[in-house]
């Protein structure tokens, strides 16, 4: 859509895919605990009598990958006390969490300026006379 009617449905009134709707900013403002934050700023609430448990993403698209092992545990009750009371043990080996990056400038890619990159292998590709 384009023009006053895109403007108007493509708001977070009407659409999840870009923040949260007006529904969830409601219910979150009326009945929702802030239980903490993650390092990109998305924000992590529970209902006041503890059954539900979202996440408000900052900026950017909501995307499940952008949630950490430790809140994604936390959000899905995986662990009962929020990473902000108990953090995860971390490894000297683990990597930062990273979101998904398909779809984006960087997502791997197999191809090198144009022309997909050299092999070892003996793969010769087919072509038709």
């Amino acid at each position: 859509m384009t023009g006053i009617l895109g403007k108007i449905f493509g708001s977070p009134i009407f659409t999840w895919w870009n923040s949260a709707t007006f529904g969830t900013r409601l219910f979150t403002a009326t009945k929702g605990t802030k239980v903490g934050s993650d390092d990109q700023g998305n924000i992590y609430y529970q209902e006041k009598k503890g059954k539900r448990r979202w996440v408000i993403y900052k900026n950017g698209p909501v995307e499940a990958s952008r949630v950490p092992a430790d809140w994604h545990g936390w959000l899905h009750y995986t662990m009962d006390t929020p990473p902000t009371e108990q953090p995860l043990p971390t490894k000297e080996w683990e990597k930062e969490h990273k979101p998904t990056l398909t779809g984006t400038e960087e997502a791997y890619s197999p191809i090198v300026k144009g022309a997909r990159a050299a092999t070892t292998s003996d793969y010769e590709a087919w072509k038709p006379e």
